[in-house]
């Protein structure tokens, strides 16, 4: 492994409730609008969270053939739109000269549910109790990861990350070490769509989603109205490319990936369970110590915000005692979008990439009222950056810890950080 090799993000594709775009879900944060309301993909009348986040007016047939959209899910159709505006975005081919020097690292949950629910339904509701040729592929977990790297013939090193919302994040930390190993351009990042019938059920069971009705009210993190999250679809795709690669092409890119970190609580999440602000703590200490970056030069964080108290007081206890006496502006989002597990931590590192490319740190979406063990520095009006340096931190069901550094490219006009 080459670690001299460097890895920097040259095309960023968003997919999610704050648009279809990059600048569509830059427009939406900095404008601070909500994009969470009563989910149309099912009927959810009869369940006690009925509002989510989902993609507005998207249309898969755009982004790839009918042929394709039948053997696939909905999830997997929001990689394939966001991958096809991150290859445009980055100024690449939809498919490589050097096949071998492209792969494919996403991170996944829950996989294929859409897709799932309706062959379920057709098994057991059907005199034939039979299902489509595709469900054994279209499921799986690792389904877009597969038909990604066919669709954009990625035959390098190919994988998936599975920690719920933290393997956004992962996807990134392991796209460096490919590019290390070898790899010219490694798509990585997330997407989710966890909203069928059976997926809500399930993330039910956690009794950490909120049941209010008013979308202004749903989903409050750190706030002492926090009763849980909302739901949502969506995510971000990235280019990582070798930076002399990226060079050579006549890119700068939106900014390099330093260093991350991982952890696991080593407990199994019970109904009291909040998390373990040290193993959390220690997963953003060690991506700080692997950028070679002291917690005082961080210009921006962007946390998990998963709006249940127990959870938020936790983490803002891990940020305090990373950044002891040094209060790093947090900024988070997932208020707007509602929460896509691994592609919401995605959509995180899109935000952050975005911000120093547009020169602002923008206002977090919330707290209105900090909740009692919750104060933090929340930036309230938009700041020009510092240094350019971001963490991004989220944390997966069951114990997984993630942080990741990010250090932007000056915009087009200004010195480099």
């Amino acid at each position: 492994m080459n670690e001299r090799r460097r890895a920097v993000v040259t095309g960023i594709g968003v997919v999610a409730p704050s648009g279809v775009g990059a600048e569509a879900h830059w427009r939406t944060v900095l404008a601070g609008q909500r994009r969470t309301g009563p989910i149309t993909l099912f009927d959810a009348a009869d369940y006690p969270t009925r509002l989510g986040g989902e993609v507005p007016d998207f249309d898969p047939a755009r982004y790839t053939d009918n042929r394709v959209l039948v053997q696939t899910d909905r999830w997997t159709h929001l990689g394939f739109a966001a991958t096809r505006l991150a290859l445009r975005d980055a100024g690449l081919p939809e498919r490589p000269a050097d096949p071998y020097g492209w792969a494919v690292t996403l991170a996944s949950s829950s996989g294929g549910n859409l897709f799932g629910q309706r062959e379920l339904q057709r098994l057991w509701s059907s005199p034939s109790r039979t299902v489509g040729a595709y469900q054994s592929i279209a499921w799986f977990y690792a389904a877009s990861v597969g038909q990604l790297s066919i669709a954009h013939q990625a035959k390098g090193p190919c994988g998936v990350l599975v920690a719920e919302s933290a393997g956004g994040l992962d996807s990134l930390a392991h796209a460096v070490r490919t590019i290390r190993r070898g790899a010219s351009v490694v798509l990585a990042g997330a997407t989710e769509c966890p909203l069928s019938p059976y997926a809500l059920a399930c993330q039910l069971r956690s009794g950490l989603l909120s049941a209010v009705d008013d979308p202004q009210r749903a989903y409050l993190p750190f706030d002492v109205s926090a009763n849980g999250y909302l739901p949502a679809e969506g995510g971000a795709v990235f280019v990582v490319e070798e930076y002399e690669h990226a060079r050579a092409r006549g890119v700068r890119g939106y900014g390099e990936v330093t260093g991350w970190g991982a952890t696991h609580d080593a407990a199994h999440a019970t109904a009291e369970s909040a998390g373990d602000p040290h193993q959390y703590a220690r997963a953003m200490r060690l991506a700080l110590g692997r950028a070679g970056v002291e917690p005082h030069e961080v210009d921006l964080v962007v946390p998990d915000a998963l709006g249940v108290a127990r959870y938020d007081r936790a983490e803002a206890s891990a940020l305090r005692a990373v950044f002891a006496g040094t209060a790093p502006p947090v900024s988070t989002h997932k208020a707007l979008t509602g929460r896509a597990h691994q592609g919401g931590s995605a959509l995180d590192v899109a935000t952050v990439l975005l911000a120093f490319a547009h020169d602002t740190l923008p206002p977090s979406a919330g707290p209105q009222l900090v909740a009692e063990g919750c104060e933090l520095d929340f930036v309230r009006e938009p700041r020009r950056p510092r240094t350019r340096v971001g963490l991004v931190c989220a944390r997966g069901f069951d114990g997984f810890n993630s942080a990741l550094v990010l250090r932007g490219t000056a915009p087009a006009g200004k010195d480099k950080p």
